[in-house]
């Protein structure tokens, strides 16, 4: 499995406008080959800024990687632009190869 974050500092009284702009963008992940899940994640505030990430879990990073190479990233990103006042600076994007997962079904009843 693959996890692809981007982290988003978000201007101080913004977040309900940010939050909007994610609820309201087209999104094809769901058709994606690989695709596993997606989630928009509110991190703790600071003083100037509120934190986010967007997480989504791949099967393997390969099908990450044809995902930004599709239409339907394109598509997924064409409105990118829209957010600019929302955030400071460029999103932080971080990807992880998962070495370890663990489920509830996988843990021995105590």
């Amino acid at each position: 499995m693959y996890i692809a974050m981007n982290r988003f500092e978000v201007v101080k009284g913004r977040e309900a406008d940010f939050e909007a702009v994610w609820r309201s963008r087209p999104s094809r992940l769901a058709t994606v080959p690989g695709f596993v899940e997606f989630h928009l994640l509110r991190g703790p505030e600071t003083g100037d800024f509120t934190l986010y990430s967007s997480h989504t879990v791949w099967t393997n990073k390969a099908a990450f990687v044809a995902w930004t190479e599709s239409d339907a990233f394109r598509e997924a990103h064409r409105s990118t632009g829209e957010a600019r006042g929302l955030y400071r600076g460029h999103p932080n994007f971080e990807g992880f190869e998962v070495v370890s997962r663990l489920l509830p079904q996988d843990v021995e009843a105590a």
